[in-house]
């Protein structure tokens, strides 16, 4: 980690010719650490993502992200604003640099709001799970899914607009599989890339003959509503207390009655999170019956007749 650091201890790195003073360190995971940086040329903050390449496929991986960040210019999707790879010794970094959200995650928000004893009310819940489901219909209308939703994958801007990031699991939507090797291949992929408690059932038990498909993403996107409803992802305690999340994604979902959420806001949920996924709704199904679900614009009133 120190030697890793050794870059930042200098003050600034240079990105595409521009100069960037270190602030602090933001965060860190398995082969890769984000640092809050400063534009020298602009006073804007950015978040430098630095992932440790060991190998080529690890710098292959790290390219391939960045590949999937360019495809997309939309206001739902993270942009990337640079990439390069730098030498660090017999080793090398992949930097991607990122827009800095001040406001944090989505998890940072439920968090917050679970510790004052409150919960994201259902007119805070529909816009951003508007503005989510948009950012899945980009990433799909392309030909690919995003294989990781979760609430720390969801960033919010300072409207309070939720952004997708993290595209480095993303592959293509539609995935034929055709045999028990491809199978087993896929569910040990989906093991190291897919979070385990928002992992949807099919890529638990890969069948040696099947179709997975982007409503992968949809049944994700089912546990972040639900953690945006209750506070915890539905899987999240079946993980923590070291029981089966696999045997328990296979069961129908108990969704606990509240009088804060709506009977549409409910069957929305249950829709997402079917077990079969070839019952499961695509997610322009689920925009439209979200368009339908949002509140009245402020200043707008809806006359009952």
């Amino acid at each position: 980690m120190g030697h890793a650091l050794c870059v930042c201890s200098r003050g600034t790195v240079i990105i595409d010719n521009k100069r960037y003073l270190f602030i602090q360190k933001l965060g860190e995971g398995g082969f890769s650490y984000v640092d809050l940086v400063e534009g020298l040329h602009d006073g804007h903050f950015y978040a430098l993502k630095r992932i440790l390449c060991h190998e080529q496929q690890d710098q292959e991986e790290a390219q391939r992200e960045a590949d999937m960040h360019r495809l997309f210019h939309h206001p739902n999707i993270l942009r990337l604003m640079a990439y390069c790879l730098k030498e660090r010794g017999a080793k090398h970094e992949a930097w991607l640099l990122l827009p800095f959200f001040k406001r944090g995650t989505l998890w940072n928000e439920i968090e917050r709001l679970k510790d004052q004893g409150n919960f994201l009310t259902e007119d805070q819940i529909l816009p951003l799970l508007l503005g989510i489901c948009r950012g899945l219909e980009a990433i799909h209308a392309k030909g690919y899914a995003h294989r990781d939703l979760k609430p720390t994958n969801i960033l919010l801007g300072d409207e309070g607009q939720p952004v997708l990031m993290d595209l480095g699991s993303m592959n293509q939507a539609c995935i034929q599989v055709e045999g028990s090797r491809q199978a087993l291949a896929l569910q040990d992929w989906a093991a190291q890339r897919c979070t385990i408690s928002y992992r949807a059932p099919e890529l638990f038990s890969v069948q040696s003959q099947c179709v997975i498909d982007e409503r992968t993403d949809v049944w994700s996107l089912g546990c972040v509503l639900y953690a945006m409803m209750f506070g915890e992802g539905p899987y999240d305690m079946v993980f923590q207390k070291g029981d089966s999340v696999a045997l328990a994604v296979q069961n129908e979902l108990s969704i606990p009655q509240s009088p804060r959420h709506s009977s549409a806001l409910r069957q929305l949920l249950a829709s997402m999170m079917t077990v079969d996924p070839q019952q499961r709704p695509h997610i322009p199904v689920l925009l439209s019956q979200l368009e339908a679900l949002q509140p009245p614009a402020p200043g707008q009133h809806t006359t009952q007749i």
